[in-house]
Order: C-alpha cells, then sequence, then structure tokens
C-alpha cells in the first residue's frame, strides 16, 4: 500500500521493499505523478508536496541498488497504449487522458512523445481542469455518471480546440468504466477507452525503462 504521508524517504522505502520481496536486480521502470526531468520531480499536484525538487531517481536507485527511469504516469500510460493498445499503428496527433485522483496527459505524434504536457491543469470554468473533471470531483460531489460525462466533454471540447489532435484515448483508474460515460462525449474527434485500462502506466513504465537500457 502507497505510505501515508506519502514523502519521499516513505515512498522510496516501499520501493525497496518490493525489490527485495522479489529479489529483483534488474532495470525499474517507475511512473510518477509529476512533472519529471531527468529523474528529478518539478510538480506535486497529488503527491506530497516535498517530492519537489527531489531526485527520485537517485534516491530510488539508492534505496534498491537497481538502474531506475522515473517519468510522468501519464506519459507512461500514452506509451503502452501507442505501443500495445488503442493507439497501435495509428499516426497524427494522439492525446492519452488519464482519469483518476486528478487528470493527467501524454501528448504523442507519429509516435514520439512529448513529455510533460500537464494538460489536466489548464483553465475550465476559471479552475484547474482537474477540480473540475477528475474521477475524484465525481466520486466527492457524488455526481451521476451524465454529469460528470458532460464535465468530461467539456474538458476535452477544450483539449480539442487546444490542438486538434486526430485521436483521443481515456485511461486512467475510471476506463473500466467507460460504458458508463462515454455514450456523453460528443467532441469531432475520435475518443476511445484505453485498451490496457489502469495497467496502462505499468506498461509503459516498463517499456520506458527498457528503452533507457539500449
Amino acid at each position: 500500500l502507497t505510505p501515508h504521508p506519502a514523502t519521499p524517504e516513505a515512498v522510496s522505502d516501499a520501493v525497496a521493499e518490493l525489490t527485495t520481496h522479489f529479489n529483483w536486480k534488474g532495470s525499474i521502470g517507475c511512473g510518477f505523478p509529476a512533472v519529471i526531468k531527468a529523474g528529478t520531480a518539478y510538480t506535486a499536484a497529488n503527491v506530497d508536496p516535498s517530492w519537489i525538487g527531489t531526485d527520485a531517481q537517485t534516491l530510488f536507485e539508492h534505496k534498491t541498488g537497481c538502474h531506475t527511469l522515473i517519468i510522468n504516469d501519464a506519459d507512461a500510460a500514452g506509451l503502452a497504449e501507442v505501443k500495445f493498445g488503442a493507439g497501435r499503428d495509428k499516426t497524427g496527433v494522439i492525446i492519452v487522458i488519464t482519469l483518476g485522483t486528478g487528470i493527467g496527459s501524454a501528448l504523442i505524434y507519429n509516435g514520439v512523445l512529448i513529455p510533460n504536457t500537464e494538460l489536466g491543469h489548464v483553465e475550465l470554468d476559471g479552475k484547474d481542469a482537474e477540480r473540475h473533471a477528475s474521477d475524484r470531483v465525481r466520486v466527492e460531489r457524488d455526481l451521476s455518471w451524465k454529469q460528470w460525462g458532460k464535465r468530461v466533454n467539456d474538458y476535452l471540447a477544450l483539449i480539442e480546440r487546444s490542438l486538434w489532435p486526430d485521436l483521443i484515448i481515456l485511461g486512467g483508474g475510471v476506463s473500466k468504466d467507460s460504458d458508463k460515460f462515454m455514450r456523453f462525449i460528443e467532441i469531432h474527434t475520435p475518443v476511445v477507452p484505453a485498451q490496457l485500462l489502469n495497467d496502462a502506466g505499468i506498461v509503459g513504465a516498463a517499456l520506458a525503462a527498457q528503452a533507457a537500457l539500449v
């Protein structure tokens, strides 16, 4: 389980516990909910603020003794969906949106990831978009699937007007319930549910770690 508070020390100890349990000596890929540059976290919208400025990659390597690659969690999901999921064999501009505690995003052009887009933090109706349309908002405000679906549609319409993508893939924890809200999405861009569901981030983190070894 995620430790509380989820400080860098506590989380890195949990990662070390996992590697010890599985006697893992290979590389580690980690999807992390923050802007990640060269292994360092620059934001902390939905994690403990002590992560800001933390070199997570070096910390995890020190605690585990394993080569580690840290990547934004939505970027990881995007890599997986383009490689194995709903974006496979697709070209053009693909945006993967992860709907969960917050809203994450991955922007991919002809198979190439443009990292750290953070489209969940664009302004929508005068507030941060993830405070309007994340799955956490749906749960906390007890919104019906129709009410929440219309909020998601408003958000996706804003993304569409800003970037004009060729495909939008909806992932994250709520992707398993796509049949309950997808019918309320009415934008011009094709919108499909993630095929790897909430496992996309795990698969993408592994892909990123593998690529870093080449």
